[in-house]
């Protein structure tokens, strides 16, 4: 079962419409925040949906956070963002935005150790 534990959060505004639990990138030079892009670099996961451009949302950036799985991921998996900013098993190229806690299937939500360390998976 997904759950938040010792999450630290921020206030951004969205630059385009967000999903809840998919991860974000930015602030852009606007200030605001898009959604990630495949295999990039996140600032984090947004905590709630956002309909359009202009929207004050919170994004986790720290701790055990609930992320939406797209497709398989197994518990301990390194994980990366797809285009959409959904949480996937990272490829050799792809930024390392966490570690998967439990193991998850395509559209169910899962429980993601956030990682700043952004390094590419092996």
């Amino acid at each position: 079962m997904a759950f938040t534990e010792d999450m630290a959060t921020r206030t951004y505004i969205s630059g385009a419409a967000l999903t809840q639990f998919t991860f974000v990138a930015g602030p852009a030079s606007d200030g605001q925040i898009d959604p990630c892009g495949d295999g990039a670099r996140a600032i984090g996961v947004v905590l709630q949906s956002a309909a359009a451009a202009g929207q004050a949302v919170t994004v986790a950036y720290d701790g055990r956070v609930t992320v939406k799985a797209a497709g398989n991921i197994t518990r301990g998996a390194a994980v990366a963002s797809d285009a959409a900013g959904e949480a996937v098993a990272a490829a050799s190229t792809d930024i390392i935005l966490g570690y998967a806690l439990e193991a998850g299937v395509d559209n169910q939500i899962i429980t993601v150790e956030l990682s700043r360390a952004e390094t590419a998976a092996a």
